[in-house]
């Protein structure tokens, strides 16, 4: 005679709820293995192509206008051409925002100025060009003071400073938003006041933060 045993409800519940475990732990394995090899993958590719930060120097300033329109405001004008350097073999740049300003011993002479978002390709140059315009710019006290230091040596340092954030392009993989900040110094002959326009063609090359 066949012994036939019945299962109560009770021994089928537990059976499935075992098996409901199981299949979390195999999902949350796959789920886990999936997204390490990810993260894997773009730490490889990193780590191979390693983006080495754009370079820049300053070719050009023409400074037009330099004039006190008060004790502590200053009308200036300045043009100015950057090149800028994507040294990467295989990495692209996106810039999606570049400001620029110029200041003079720590005051700023010009307010920010924006230039358009644009794409560099991989060891591909560009030159950047903008005006730099202050109307009634806010200026410290001594500025005339310094400006007629400045006189006595026949010469001043302007300092152009860029702020922005840029993307780095590896094939179709587009990295978060970064930080960088470029400044540039550059020495200009001063004469009497009013002397601009003043000419700066020396060159200087500019130092990059990421």
């Amino acid at each position: 005679m066949s012994k036939f045993t019945e299962k109560s409800p009770k021994h089928c519940a537990n059976k499935d709820t075992i098996n409901f475990h199981k299949f979390n732990k195999k999902l949350w394995f796959y789920l886990s293995t999936l997204l390490l090899s990810i993260l894997s993958f773009i730490f490889l590719v990193w780590f191979i192509l390693h983006p080495t930060k754009p370079q820049f120097s300053l070719k050009e300033a023409d400074l037009n206008q330099l004039n006190l329109a008060g004790p502590s405001l200053l009308n200036s004008s300045i043009q100015l051409t950057i090149l800028s350097i994507n040294p990467n073999k295989k990495v692209g740049i996106y810039y999606d925002e570049f400001l620029l300003y110029a200041s003079y011993k720590g005051q700023k002479i010009t307010p920010e100025t924006s230039i358009s978002p644009f794409y560099q390709e991989h060891e591909e140059s560009n030159l950047l060009s903008a005006w730099l315009i202050g109307n009634q710019q806010p200026v410290a006290p001594s500025f005339a003071y310094e400006v007629q230091r400045d006189q006595g040596t026949g010469r001043m340092a302007l300092s152009f400073k860029v702020m922005g954030r840029l993307r780095w392009k590896v094939g179709t993989w587009v990295s978060g938003r970064y930080r960088f900040v470029v400044n540039c110094i550059t020495i200009m002959p001063l004469g009497n006041i009013p002397s601009p326009p003043l000419r700066s063609k020396q060159g200087s090359q500019c130092s990059t933060t990421i």
